[in-house]
């Protein structure tokens, strides 16, 4: 075996793939927690007596991150207060294994532990979404039931910062996936290493630059429990297609995933393509970006038999719902009997 780069003395177990330094398990530890800590110094992430509440999946990212920063927090005095918040989205055979991961977290850590489910929320489950939409775009769904879902337990415990365990490959991917989509609005913003959602709890991402093989590598080595199962639903999502290409350009150069997270960082955007500015939206009354929020008009295309209403333009939607209108009153005309009307029933909405 080589000897450590640091020349600590003791042969090296690993090569780290950022770097490419051969390093022992003592100083991989070390320079890992150390550039994380540089990064929430550097970057000014935590005042001193906040509450933060740690998005926790079960998977390896959440995990560490939970981990160093309940290390880093009594090494370097953070003065933190430490949470768990966890959404489960109602999937058989992966999330609800995967929140018994984080139950035993809470015990190893000794953090608190807030669990936001879909269907207290929204009044579905995600197997039940996807038995309406079926296996394409149900991502959508999930995805934006499950930032606003975050932000909604974030209210709820009154934290002062909502920490996610977003690393470099994810935050490359999504550069990628917003180049490919031609969303150039979105590209500064998906690299910001602190992003505010209109609610007054900013989102911090304390592993934006380490690598997702690093995670893996520090929590074998440290050996954390975490749940290891792909999402039943992500392989046809369309971050696949990005994660693939990245994989593929890493293989040829390490430091692509760096190159691309501060091309996204410092490319130039029309001020055409800025960000809509953020509201209220009209029916539930929660950040958005439009008049009615992306959750609602989803959630009013399941609850009305129109699962697709909310994939695709706006004018789509707009056009599917003057339809579906059109229909029920032309329902309400025919039905002699007003109760038997489909368009009168009770549906639920966002609590």
């Amino acid at each position: 075996m080589p000897a450590c780069s640091t020349k600590c003395g003791k042969n090296a177990i690993l090569k780290r793939p950022k770097t490419g330094d051969a390093l022992c398990k003592t100083c991989f530890f070390e320079a890992f927690e150390n550039e994380i800590h540089f990064t929430i110094e550097r970057a000014k992430l935590f005042r001193p007596g906040s509450t933060v509440a740690i998005g926790a999946s079960g998977g390896k990212d959440s995990t560490v991150l939970a981990y160093v920063l309940k290390l880093l927090n009594e090494k370097y005095n953070y003065q933190l207060k430490l949470v768990l918040l966890s959404i489960d989205e109602g999937i058989t055979g992966y999330r609800d294994d995967s929140l018994n991961t984080v139950k035993q977290n809470q015990e190893d850590y000794g953090m608190p532990l807030k669990i936001m489910s879909y269907k207290d929320l929204y009044g579905w489950t995600m197997d039940e979404i996807v038995a309406e939409i079926g296996r394409k775009n149900n991502c959508t769904f999930c995805g934006v039931f499950r930032r606003q879902a975050l932000d909604r337990g974030a209210n709820l415990l009154k934290v002062d910062y909502l920490a996610t365990g977003h690393n470099a490959d994810d935050i490359a991917e999504t550069v990628l996936m917003n180049i490919l989509r031609g969303d150039l609005a979105r590209l500064n913003r998906c690299t910001s290493i602190i992003t505010d959602c209109g609610d007054g709890i900013p989102r911090v991402k304390p592993l934006k630059y380490t690598f997702e093989k690093e995670i893996v590598m520090y929590a074998y080595f440290r050996k954390l429990v975490y749940f290891s199962t792909e999402c039943v639903f992500a392989p046809n999502a369309y971050r696949g297609h990005a994660r693939v290409l990245l994989k593929d350009l890493e293989k040829i150069d390490p430091t692509v995933i760096m190159n691309i997270i501060q091309s996204g960082e410092t490319i130039k955007v029309n001020e055409t393509a800025k960000t809509p500015s953020l509201t209220r939206c009209t029916q539930c009354n929660y950040v958005s970006s439009q008049e009615v929020c992306k959750a609602c008009i989803l959630l009013e295309g399941l609850n009305k038999g129109l699962p697709r209403l909310g994939i695709g333009k706006s004018s789509k939607v707009k056009r599917l719902l003057k339809e579906n209108e059109e229909k029920n009153k032309s329902c309400c005309r025919n039905d002699t009997q007003e109760s038997a009307c489909i368009c009168k029933a009770n549906l639920p909405s966002i609590k």
